[in-house]
């Protein structure tokens, strides 16, 4: 099992941790997230142990998590690297395509990056992983680093609450309406 201390998240599940956050996030009537399950289609099933023995995926998973924080909708995926980077690699093309919908639809789309080598969270919004994506795309560098990563945007533990990205998804909400009154003005 994974666990926080003072030296950061140890084990490698963050999406746990993110559950446990999200249990905390209903019980404090603060958000309704719930993990996406991937379909799989049974192939081989050993009956004498009740146990799935071969499956494979049926489709394409789209994110990890989706759902409603006090009227915003929401949906992101969980990624995690030993390194102090995260290879582009691991966002596949119909993972952008959905969250490009989803904020096409006034959703918020974005994922959650722990880097176990410096042991630091961070929320990645969905502009700037489309401009990582793209830029790989393009022929250019094909990982995010962590140094990329909007210093604002990371995630901390907060009282209890391993992974408190709410805290930070606020942080970005404002800083997108005052990017929005620039616009204006």
């Amino acid at each position: 099992m994974a666990y926080w201390n003072s030296r950061g998240l140890r084990g490698n599940n963050l999406e746990e941790l993110i559950n446990l956050t999200n249990e905390t996030y209903l019980k404090n009537n603060l958000a309704v997230i719930q993990k996406i399950p991937t379909s799989i289609k049974p192939v081989e099933f050993d009956k004498s142990k009740g146990v799935i023995k071969l499956a494979y995926f049926e489709q394409k998973s789209t994110v990890d998590y989706m759902g409603n924080v006090q009227g915003i909708p929401i949906c992101f995926d969980a990624k995690e690297t030993t390194k102090k980077n995260l290879p582009i690699s691991n966002i596949h093309a119909h993972q952008i395509e959905f969250m490009e919908n989803f904020t096409k639809q006034k959703g918020v789309a974005f994922i959650i990056v722990y880097f176990h080598m410096i042991e630091e969270c961070y929320l990645i919004p969905f502009e700037d992983l489309k401009f990582f994506w793209q830029r790989a795309k393009k022929g250019g560098k094909k990982s995010i680093s962590y140094k990329e990563c909007n210093s604002n945007f990371r995630i901390f533990n907060h009282k209890g609450i391993f992974i408190h990205y709410l805290e930070t998804l606020n942080k970005y909400l404002m800083y997108q309406q005052k990017k929005k009154g620039e616009n204006l003005g």
